[in-house]
């Protein structure tokens, strides 16, 4: 390569390799965004109702991703890698607001670490801590299993940040409007495809079946009201899950007869002692998740890259 043009890598060695630390360190994704908490709300709520919105995205960003290079096709292949960008999107988001709202939550990191708050969040706790719904992380069976996961996650999410966009917090407003374009998409390609295998070959339809019925018992928990959420969507901040039960019945039930498909009639999975998700109780496949997503950023807590 001539000097005339240098080299391409130039670029990325000068100047401040501190925007090269562990997390990117590119900018606060809540720069200019006013993270006053509302009057009357508790920071410490709104954190924790923040990290419960949040590992919901984070975690089945996650397992979206394990999809990268293993679809049916290229242009599926690219919208799962797609739809994972977008939930990790909103999660950083959340888990930016998290620590603005309540910086006691985010895990203690050695002096001088450059992790951000929400990458520390999302690196640097353990399995209890995490608020996700169990549906998001459950290991990834075949392609019928994460259409039928997508569909039963993003008609809920949806219907939540369709009502979160006016919410008291100006954060959660902002990220609810933002994030109702992208989980409509979602929706909309989970519908799509569970029509497609439903009226596939025998094949199609058989896998479609047998993902529903390992599926359907957690999808209650999407719409099954933690103590948090009704206290903060009392005080105008949050959404009570159970006021969506009505409208997500719609869909699905929408979705499962056009495809000719019956409902499901498997019990909700019950939690121990009452606890779930929301309470730091998750699955075995849980703490797996979080070694490999978890592995890099544990064993190098003050690393530049």
């Amino acid at each position: 390569m001539s000097d005339e043009h240098g080299s391409v890598f130039d670029g990325l060695l000068g100047g401040d390799s501190s925007q090269w630390a562990f997390g990117t360190d590119f900018e606060d994704p809540l720069a200019g965004v006013d993270t006053t908490t509302p009057a009357g709300v508790d920071g410490a709520e709104l954190a924790a109702y923040c990290l419960m919105l949040g590992d919901d995205a984070l975690i089945m960003s996650q397992r979206l991703s394990e999809w990268c290079s293993r679809a049916p096709d290229l242009e599926e292949d690219i919208a799962l890698a797609n739809m994972a960008l977008d939930l990790l999107g909103q999660a950083r988001l959340l888990l930016a607001r998290a620590a603005a709202a309540d910086p006691g939550v985010v895990p203690a990191l050695p002096e001088g670490s450059p992790v951000p708050p929400e990458d520390a969040l999302a690196f640097f706790r353990d399995d209890h801590a995490f608020r996700n719904v169990r549906l998001a992380e459950v290991a990834n069976g075949d392609f019928a299993h994460v259409v039928v996961r997508l569909l039963l996650f993003s008609t809920a999410r949806l219907a939540l940040l369709e009502r979160l966009r006016t919410s008291r917090d100006q954060v959660l407003a902002a990220v609810a409007a933002k994030g109702v374009k992208e989980v409509a998409y979602h929706r909309d390609w989970a519908g799509r495809w569970f029509l497609t295998l439903a009226r596939g070959t025998e094949e199609s339809h058989r896998r479609l079946l047998a993902a529903l019925d390992a599926l359907w018992p957690l999808r209650a928990e999407l719409v099954a009201p933690h103590p948090l959420e009704r206290s903060l969507a009392g005080a105008g901040v949050g959404v009570d899950p159970a006021s969506l039960r009505e409208e997500v019945d719609g869909v699905l039930d929408q979705v499962l007869a056009v495809s000719g498909v019956p409902r499901p009639e498997c019990a909700p999975l019950a939690g121990v002692g009452g606890r779930t998700g929301r309470d730091g109780l998750h699955t075995e496949g849980f703490s797996r998740l979080l070694a490999e997503m978890q592995v890099v950023a544990r064993a190098h807590p003050s690393g530049r890259w």
